[in-house]
């Protein structure tokens, strides 16, 4: 399902997506009954193009985890997510090997910098300045927003350090970020600006790499070669760096946020880690599982006909994966509208699955233990400074999080 105005599946209601939620740390209504009622739903994205969503936990996984299909992109019937462009809009999307065996050598040159034994060998340090901004944060006074002094300076400082790039830049790279994650927030023009601007920013820093290299991730991959014994094409090169400081940051500091918010929203799960910091780890994987702002989903190109749920998709079609919305299955997970900080197993798919899983989970994981790890020994008072409901959720982009998280101790 394309373009808008294919006939197929006409006689079904087309739900406009994302879809709404009255509450932003709530589901949205229609979740349940789509799991339940149709689990293949034709649904409007921003940029009028249709598509089918899914959202049970079998069906996600088994497109995300199938190798044949990608994003799409330059594929003439593939659906825009926008309408001003965005992520699979632009160079860096084409410049990307997007399945096959190039995909897989292109992670494989990126994933051995985010390993778990590198993560662990970092995460002194990202505790460290976890430790120093929290201090900056008590010291300027109560209420504070932890988003702006915590989430997004953090994993800004990290994915900085790791690609070599000055992080007193972070705030261009916001603006950049935001732009390249556009659903609606920003006209084509503003869009097609900030990248030009973005991977001009990146091509100069790569230039300036080559001649003096570091000990960083683009250092190395300037001179590295894959299985071939090919480098990595400058296009690329520039499209990864811009790829991994969006996703190393964008992602995350909304995470860091969320996961604060729904730890504080009902006391007694803040509690519970602060009797029991063994726990650390399971609540991080639950808060991944039980966010309902994941965020659009994963966008899926069909390149031959797939059967799911019992229903044929075409060549063609453009699947939204929603993660999020598998992640409150109950025919996957026990209790799944409740959460449990000491589930476990928790297969959740917030990274997604298969050759397109997140590369930079390991990451994330620890940004994220760290930060609960020092938010539970530095201020064991922390509390929402506002009432649950008054959050609001950022609109208008890919990735999704909260405006502000306002706390107290």
């Amino acid at each position: 399902m394309g373009r808008a105005g294919d006939e197929r599946m006409s006689d079904e209601q087309v739900l406009n997506y994302p879809l709404s939620r009255q509450v932003a740390l709530e589901p949205p209504a229609e979740w349940a009954r789509l799991r339940e009622q149709c689990p293949v739903a034709r649904v409007k994205l921003p940029s009028g193009d249709e598509a089918s969503l899914l959202t049970r936990y079998a069906d996600v996984r088994q497109v995300l985890a199938d190798p044949r299909f990608g994003r799409g992109t330059g594929a003439p019937d593939a659906a825009r997510l926008s309408e001003s462009g965005g992520v699979f809009d632009n160079s860096m999307a084409t410049a990307l090997p997007q399945i096959g065996e190039a995909h897989q050598r292109w992670r494989r040159m990126i994933s051995k910098w985010f390993t778990v034994k590198r993560m662990a060998a970092m995460r002194p340090a990202i505790e460290a300045m976890a430790e120093r901004l929290v201090d900056e944060m008590v010291e300027r006074g109560q209420p504070a927003d932890l988003r702006a002094s915590l989430g997004f300076p953090l994993p800004v400082w990290v994915i900085c350090d790791m690609l070599g790039v000055p992080d007193r830049d972070r705030d261009r790279f916001a603006y950049w970020s935001d732009t390249l994650l556009n659903l609606t927030r920003y006209t084509r023009a503003e869009v097609e600006a900030s990248q030009t601007e973005f991977a001009t920013y990146m091509q100069a820093h790569i230039t300036a790499k080559r001649a003096e290299p570091g000990e960083d991730l683009l250092s190395e991959l300037i001179t590295a070669t894959d299985t071939d014994g090919d480098p990595m094409p400058d296009a690329v090169l520039r499209a990864t760096g811009q790829g991994l400081l969006v996703a190393g940051h964008e992602t995350t500091a909304n995470m860091i946020g969320k996961m604060a918010a729904m730890l504080l929203v009902d006391r007694r799960r803040w509690e519970q880690l602060l009797a029991d910091r063994s726990l650390v780890r399971s609540a991080v994987e639950e808060v991944l599982r039980y966010d309902a702002n994941l965020g659009f989903g994963m966008a899926r190109y069909l390149t031959e006909e797939i059967e799911v749920a019992g229903t044929p998709l075409p060549r063609g079609t453009t699947v939204v994966c929603d993660m999020a919305a598998a992640n409150r299955d109950e025919t996957a997970f026990d209790h799944a509208g409740e959460m449990d900080l000491t589930r476990s197993p928790n297969p959740h798919l917030a990274f997604g699955a298969g050759p397109h899983s997140c590369l930079g989970q390991a990451l994330a994981r620890t940004e994220l233990q760290a930060v609960l790890e020092v938010l539970l020994r530095r201020v064991p008072s922390l509390r929402l400074a506002v009432a649950g409901e008054d959050l609001r959720r950022v609109e208008g982009l890919l990735v999704t999080g909260l405006q502000e998280v306002p706390v107290g101790w």
